[in-house]
């Protein structure tokens, strides 16, 4: 072994020890690598930084803002609203219908985006159907670690392994090309969590709160009784309601009905949106209506205006949380608000947002609330747009702000966009399947479409990019230059044909995978993907075999983190609010693990021959 094989192996061990430990963060690690190679001279400078280059690159960080065009027009959550409407109240078509869900979604955007997403949609589900989230967040991880394995974007690793063909003249993956693979994983991972997943989960009783111990809307809702108070009220033709501004009417002032929010009918559905000081209404709108008043002023008000009082769920706040959301300030000495009732107060027209109930010393107020003079350290629930609730963190004279609750994480700021998204990333798809253009400008092209029709901003889009993960590739990408350089490749192929060399090639593709799965328990799946995907290349060509179902076992192997809670960010999302140990990813991974690597072994070189035609 020469000093450059030395040099190689030891900065490959201090990465391995640096990512493990987690001591420092995995991106300063790739660059720090970076630098060493430099350094030490095994690589020139362009050598180095030949990852900031890398098409492939650009192409994640492009899919990053992708998902965040699903996020932001609401369609991820959509897909949520779906689940509670076909699941009922049957938890095996509940795991079944998540599963395809977080899978189908993961496929183009980021599992552990997904992952995040459904998180609170699966504990409302587990609520509902009465079961313990500890059946539902396993089902859910595996779906997301899933959608990696069945399109070409869905996870880094496969563009890096991808990459890798290309670097060496190959020819790279299409974009549905291991889709049939990844469909048999997900079809053998929805009958192993419907068969054994209960047997092998211990459950825990749900949780109240989120998974970051905040308040959900519904909590609020109750500790300030407004429940008892709100109502539906749609506007009849001929009412007086129609053509003024909501100031002009002053329907707090004359009725105590503070207005909440307007569902209006927009294309085929009906949205609900806030109302602001100059808002105005339409026949057949269907106000959300805090009623504060006496109830001789509500029989006065719906009879005066013509309303016709509609229903309304318990669970309506929660369900309309993407378009109205709630929050708690707190008044501070000093405050202008201090001594004013809520009829002095113009809250609505100062901040766009009513304030719809009041708490004082832990007891919320119902009587003459409207004439109530506020008090010190009296907490205002308040209500409207969740932009609107964010400006309050900058008004810190008068009040604080306090957490927000979970449901925050489900706004949808741009939901009446939802259509322009899904046909820009139904565009990017074609185009990426057809092979008119390169995959990036397939990206690119979608990523401009969303910002042109709004569904996402500058802001958002550069906010939504996980540049760790893109500096750990960028970073990692340079081992496999100089692997081969030192020949330190060499001389690891050379000793795995030593020790494996008279295996058949479905069994060196187990031991590949064997690998892949075993350093993947320890850093990432895409470190893994950069470190193998040279190494399964070079056996292939050395076993005189076709390298496609070779880097395509480690692209599956690096994906089927299901072993440990660490392996995967997915895996970490779901530990706490699934209320798992360690013992569980362990118990349940474990065994299907196996079971991927055994459909891998037999399907892989079916759709990949070893002999190329």
């Amino acid at each position: 072994m020469n000093i450059a094989i030395l040099q190689v192996v030891v900065l490959l061990l201090v990465a391995i020890v640096l990512f493990a430990s987690n001591r420092i963060r995995i991106d300063v690690t790739a660059l720090l690598l970076l630098v060493a190679f430099v350094v030490s001279g095994m690589l020139t400078l362009p050598e180095a930084l030949a990852g900031f280059a890398d098409a492939n690159v650009i192409l994640i960080a492009l899919m990053f803002v992708v998902g965040e065009g699903l996020i932001r027009t609401g369609v991820a959550y959509r897909v949520g609203d779906w689940l509670l409407r076909l699941s009922g109240d049957s938890e095996l078509r509940l795991v079944s219908l998540l599963m395809v869900s977080v899978a189908a979604l993961g496929s183009v955007m980021s599992s552990t985006g997904v992952v995040a997403i459904f998180i609170p949609v699966a504990l409302s589900l587990a609520s509902r159907v009465g079961v313990p989230p500890s059946r539902i967040m396993m089902p859910l991880s595996m779906a997301g670690l899933i959608s990696g394995m069945l399109t070409l974007v869905a996870t880094p690793p496969n563009l890096v392994i991808s990459s890798e063909l290309e670097r060496q003249g190959l020819a790279g993956l299409n974009f549905f090309d291991i889709t049939p693979l990844g469909l048999l994983i997900l079809l053998l991972g929805i009958g192993y969590m419907r068969l054994l997943g209960n047997r092998l989960l211990s459950g825990v009783p749900p949780q109240a709160r989120d998974h970051q111990g905040r308040r959900r809307m519904q909590e609020l809702i109750s500790r300030y009784q407004l429940a008892d108070r709100a109502c539906r009220l749609q506007i009849q033709p001929g009412s007086s309601l129609i053509g003024p501004t909501l100031e002009q009417l002053r329907l707090r002032a004359r009725f105590g009905a503070n207005v909440l929010g307007i569902e209006r009918r927009r294309g085929f559905h009906h949205q609900l949106v806030g109302v602001t000081t100059q808002s105005q209404f339409e026949a057949h709108d269907v106000l959300l209506v805090d009623l504060v008043g006496a109830a001789e002023d509500v029989q006065a008000f719906c009879k005066q205006c013509r309303l016709q009082p509609l229903p309304l769920r318990g669970q309506y706040f929660s369900e309309h949380a993407r378009s109205v959301g709630l929050a708690e300030v707190l008044l501070i000495p000093d405050s202008r608000l201090l001594g004013k009732t809520l009829r002095q107060l113009a809250f609505r027209r100062e901040y766009r947002l009513s304030v719809v109930g009041i708490q004082r010393q832990g007891q919320a107020l119902t009587d003459g609330l409207l004439d109530e003079p506020l008090q010190l350290a009296d907490t205002l629930l308040v209500a409207g747009e969740w932009k609107q609730i964010r400006y309050l963190q900058q008004h810190k004279r008068d009040f604080l702000l306090f957490d927000l609750p979970a449901e925050v994480d489900e706004m949808a700021p741009a939901q009446n966009q939802a259509p322009l998204a899904l046909m820009c990333v139904a565009l990017m798809v074609g185009l990426m399947i057809s092979g008119w253009v390169p995959n990036v400008i397939a990206a690119l092209l979608a990523c401009l479409l969303l910002g042109l029709f709004r569904c996402v901003d500058m802001e958002s889009a550069y906010r939504s990019i996980q540049w760790p993960t893109l500096l750990l590739i960028i970073g990692m990408m340079p081992f496999a230059t100089a692997l081969q350089k030192s020949g330190a490749l060499a001389l690891l192929v050379d000793s795995m044909s030593q020790l494996f060399g008279d295996l058949s090639p479905r069994l060196m593709l187990m031991v590949l995978f064997v690998l892949a799965a075993s350093i993947g328990l320890f850093i990432s799946n895409t470190a893994t993907a950069l470190l193998l995907a040279p190494v399964a290349i070079s056996i292939a060509q050395q076993m005189g075999l076709s390298p496609h179902p070779f880097a395509i076992t480690v692209a599956i192997a690096a994906s089927a983190a299901f072993m440990t809670p660490v392996s995967s960010p997915v895996n970490t999302l779901v530990l706490v609010p699934g209320g798992y140990r360690f013992s569980d990813f362990i118990r349940l991974g474990v065994p299907f693990t196996l079971l991927v690597m055994a459909v891998t072994v037999l399907v892989v070189p079916l759709l990949f021959p070893f002999q190329p035609g």
